[in-house]
């Protein structure tokens, strides 16, 4: 009773190409997110974008660049393996440089977001010595180790035959190193890229949202604070440290979980612990820019240039469009916005120099 009869059961082979062809569908999916919002960020920072330092668009140049290479890089790499492998499990030359590229690219992004949340946290509590402590040089060294130390520590991967023994996993379409038999070089990379860097953001984004919300209750007091910013930072910052927790953690988990056990994970578990850091590529792109008003206002600029370049007359009837809607509004809710980013700027300034 319960058992189906033999003519009805789905073949091995065909239940193994379905899994095989929904896993290829959601990766190319996500790869296609990451790549149009990434492309969409580096339009718009390329240029300069008002209220935007020099240096923080370097770091936020940075991190979209490392997004982007999840799906330039890592996705095509390990979907080509897959084909060219045939669904077939086992070690391979070519996984040993396709999993170095997947560890680099992974410990790149989480690097590129310390050094984000460090140069954050300097230019909230030292504002007055930001031009100082976190000058182009000193920027641009902690980018060029984000990207630099990682294929460096990472470098025995890519060696076929060496200390670290790679294979192509069937259940998450990826070349892997094998944990399990790489204890101690596990859990080392562990403690020296994700938990560092998980410290770092901790640290950094929790002592800005504090300061944040002590301004906020200052700001009570006065007619400074607008409804709809007094909780900027918890709009940004709650966000960014959830999203990369629930990103990355469960990944780390089951990375962990393998060293120590010995035994893997079930294939969609693995599938979606191994995947879901990608994601994050896409989140930062919300989180970290589209949430901003003026990166808005220059991506619509950018469109319309754009627009202008490839079809006058449709990036004309766009303007006129756009300029139509802007003189319906009311003109003291333009003047309102203005009045209160410089006394939000203001403010701002001077709780952070009581908080000093």
């Amino acid at each position: 009773a319960g058992v189906e009869p033999p003519g009805l059961q789905e073949p091995p082979g065909l239940q193994e190409l379905t899994h095989w062809s929904v896993k290829v569908t959601v990766i190319v999916v996500l790869g296609v997110m990451i790549t149009l919002g990434n492309i969409a960020v580096l339009l718009v920072i390329s240029s300069s974008v008002a209220g935007w330092p020099r240096n923080s668009r370097y770091f936020l140049l940075s991190l979209t660049a490392a997004d982007s290479a999840f799906g330039l890089l890592v996705m095509p790499l390990n979907l080509s393996v897959s084909v060219l492998k045939g669904h077939r499990d086992g070690p391979d030359a070519l996984c040993h440089v396709v999993a170095f590229c997947n560890a680099t690219i992974y410990s790149t992004c989480m690097y590129t977001l310390a050094t984000i949340s460090l140069e954050r946290y300097v230019a909230v509590f030292y504002p007055l010595q930001y031009s100082t402590l976190m000058t182009r040089r000193r920027s641009l060294l902690l980018i060029a180790f984000a990207w630099c130390f990682p294929p460096f520590l990472l470098s025995p991967i890519s060696f076929p035959g060496g200390i670290i023994e790679v294979h192509f996993s069937t259940a998450s379409l990826v070349c892997n190193p094998t944990y399990s038999t790489n204890v101690g070089y596990s859990l080392s990379l562990t403690c020296v890229i994700f938990f560092p860097c998980s410290i770092v953001m901790t640290f950094s984004n929790l002592r800005v949202w504090c300061a944040a919300r002590r301004q906020r209750l200052k700001l009570r007091q006065y007619g400074c604070a607008l409804r709809n910013r007094h909780r900027v930072a918890s709009r940004v910052l709650v966000p960014v440290m959830m999203a990369y927790f629930t990103c990355w953690t469960p990944c780390m988990a089951a990375m962990i979980y393998n060293a120590v056990s010995g035994s893997s994970v079930p294939e969609w578990v693995e599938f979606v612990v191994v995947w879901l850091p990608t994601s994050n590529g896409f989140l930062n792109c919300i989180f970290y820019f589209w949430i901003n008003r003026s990166f808005r206002r220059k991506f619509r600029l950018v469109l319309q240039r754009l627009a202008l370049a490839l079809c006058p007359g449709l990036a004309h009837s766009l303007a006129w469009c756009s300029a139509s809607r802007t003189h319906s509004e009311p003109e003291f809710l333009d003047n309102n916005d203005r009045i209160h980013e410089r006394c939000s700027s203001v403010s701002s300034t001077c709780t952070l120099v009581t908080l000093m």
